[in-house]
């Protein structure tokens, strides 16, 4: 019997050697109660822990997300790899041999030639290493004293140095690996038929993966050049920058050592290595591109608690803007810490040292917070028109939070800033409020009492961009007369802009369709629509017909006579069988 190409008897010889308790307690705090183990759930964001494992079974369950499996499915979901690999990890730390699935030849012949990618950039960042110290490495040696680099941290990040433009070549054709496999790996170039070292005279920093490969290099030049400051390798078989998280190797160690709170993600590996010896060891960085959601679910496995530490410039802004959208919809706790002091945080932490920086990642605000003071940068609250176009930029973020509970907060912040009333705003954001009417309150008044209620019920509800509007009336025909209430419908703006043009308050008839109360007519808003649609035509042929009948009382032309009842007999038809296609858009 088989499952997934191993045996059922094997697969729980895997997981009887791997239990799930010892497994989870690298990644997680596990707090024993009873007969289960309870942590905080490491695949949704949650303050009370509802993740609990049932250790007799070897299963998990999360009460939160509804989240479970085994051993595997856990260490899958953990590493973010494939079933196999979770397997292949499992049974390495057991000491057991992974079964022969019998792979084609073709992917045989993929998994040799990756191994020995891997095997290529292992020797030689060792190589690197090795270089950093020897005595023509002054150029390297002055670049670290006066970036205050200790031992600890070339060690940690394993910075080395390239030399020349062929050491490493001759060093790695002395270890047995061909031209290809270098070139393969992103360690070489080549030109006119020779191989040469895309790093040289630089200093190296390698990249490593989850489970501490190297897997490619970063590499920052050390006097002045014509190429670029800094160059990383090629991407391969083995490295894809749209993946990779410089750190990522040293965040999981630092997890499963001594637990993680968040993340503190930055713009570059020299922020990273100096945050490292700042002692904020959870600080990692994308791979010079910008964050993907490959980085994001690479993230995500560690915390769902991130903190964007980005420059304190304008470049760093668009960063977090960035990063914000592409963390939209992953369920993460997102910060931003709001720099000072220095451009970067290797600057900050050279002039304010590491206790002021703890207190701004303390003070890190939610990221929509952020995003309303960056936009109140760049508008002038003074000017109607800017006023406007700031309110509908922060109402269309705060509209892709996921429930009004979690917008309500930065609509009462939109009030505060700009003194609109806050049922105002929450009717252009479309999520107003339905009041349930008081006991004294008196019922609607019937339309046909009032001449222009059927009209003010039109304007509203188009104003409020309302579903039911009927798309294919003519309202400039029907509605003539309220051309300046149309041009205001025609040019969309936020209702809340309204309120900054001074005539507003004196135009009663605009006031009450801002400020129309649609709870009144709940759950019969689209029959309420379409029976004012009704009434108002009625009373424009009423009215045509009353002009018309005077006019044929008082026409002594035959042929006009015939002309007026000819139109007299229309509008007795339209008012019989109230068809409105006289007022349908003509296409």
């Amino acid at each position: 019997m088989q499952s997934k190409g191993f045996s059922v008897e094997w697969l729980q010889e895997l997981k009887r050697k791997n239990d799930l308790v010892s497994i989870a307690s690298n990644y997680l705090r596990l707090e024993q109660k009873g007969r289960r183990f309870w942590a905080c759930c490491p695949f949704h964001n949650e303050k009370t822990p509802s993740f609990s494992i049932n250790a007799e079974d070897g299963i998990y369950y999360c009460f939160g997300c509804k989240e479970s499996g085994d051993v595997i499915k856990f260490v899958e979901k953990m590493e973010n790899i494939e079933f196999y690999d979770a397997v292949k990890f499992l049974a390495d730390k057991a000491g057991m041999q992974v079964p022969d699935l019998k792979p084609t030849e073709e992917v045989t012949k993929r998994q040799k030639f990756k191994e020995r990618l891997l095997s290529a950039l292992d020797y030689a960042y060792k190589h690197y290493q090795e270089n950093l110290y020897g005595k023509d490495a002054v150029v390297a040696q002055n670049y670290i004293k006066m970036r205050k680099f200790t031992r600890r941290e070339l060690e940690d990040f394993k910075i080395g140095y390239s030399k020349d433009w062929t050491d490493i070549v001759t060093y790695l054709h002395g270890k047995g690996f061909s031209d290809n496999e270098l070139v393969s790996a992103g360690i070489c170039g080549q030109k006119n038929g020779r191989v040469f070292d895309v790093l040289a005279n630089r200093l190296v920093f390698p990249i490593f993966n989850a489970f501490n490969e190297c897997i490619g290099f970063s590499a920052r030049a050390l006097e002045k050049t014509d190429f670029a400051k800094y160059k990383n390798t090629a991407e391969t078989l083995v490295f894809q920058k749209g993946k990779i998280v410089f750190g990522i190797n040293l965040l999981k160690k630092y997890k499963q050592q001594h637990g993680l709170d968040n993340i503190i993600l930055v713009e570059g590996q020299m922020d990273v290595i100096a945050m490292h010896k700042g002692g904020f060891k959870q600080t990692v960085a994308c791979m010079g591109t910008a964050l993907t959601k490959d980085h994001v679910s690479e993230l995500k496995r560690y915390s769902n608690n991130i903190v964007l530490c980005f420059d304190n410039d304008g470049a760093g802004e668009k960063a977090t803007i960035r990063a914000i959208e592409m963390f939209r919809g992953e369920n993460v706790d997102l910060k931003v810490v709001k720099l000072s002091g220095g451009k970067d945080p290797d600057e900050v932490l050279n002039s304010l040292g590491a206790e002021k920086l703890q207190e701004m990642i303390d003070d890190a605000i939610p990221y929509m917070q952020f995003l309303i003071e960056y936009n109140l940068k760049n508008f002038d609250l003074s000017k109607p028109e800017q006023k406007g176009k700031f309110v509908k930029a922060v109402l269309a973020e705060i509209k892709k939070l996921e429930s009004e509970s979690a917008q309500e907060p930065y609509l009462e912040k939109l009030r505060e800033i700009t003194n609109i009333p806050i049922e105002v705003l929450r009717r252009d954001l479309g999520t107003s409020v339905q009041i349930a009417s008081k006991p004294n309150e008196s019922a609607p008044i019937s339309i046909e009492q009032v001449s222009n209620k059927a009209e003010l019920f039109l304007l509203a509800s188009m104003l409020h961009h309302k579903d039911y509007v009927n798309k294919n009336i003519d309202y400039r025909k029907l509605l003539e007369g309220n051309e300046r209430y149309l041009d205001i419908i025609d040019k969309n703006m936020p209702l809340s802009s309204l309120y900054d043009f001074e005539e507003t308050a004196s135009d009663k008839m605009l006031m009450n369709m801002i400020n129309f109360n649609f709870s009144l007519f709940q759950g019969v808003e689209e029959r309420y629509f379409n029976e004012c649609l009704v009434m108002v035509a009625e009373e424009k042929w009423r009215n045509m017909q009353r002009e018309l009948n005077e006019k044929f009382k008082n026409c002594k032309d035959l042929d006009e006579r015939k002309e007026i009842a000819k139109e007299l007999g229309k509008i007795a038809v339209y008012l019989k069988t109230k068809n409105l296609e006289v007022f349908y858009v003509r296409r």
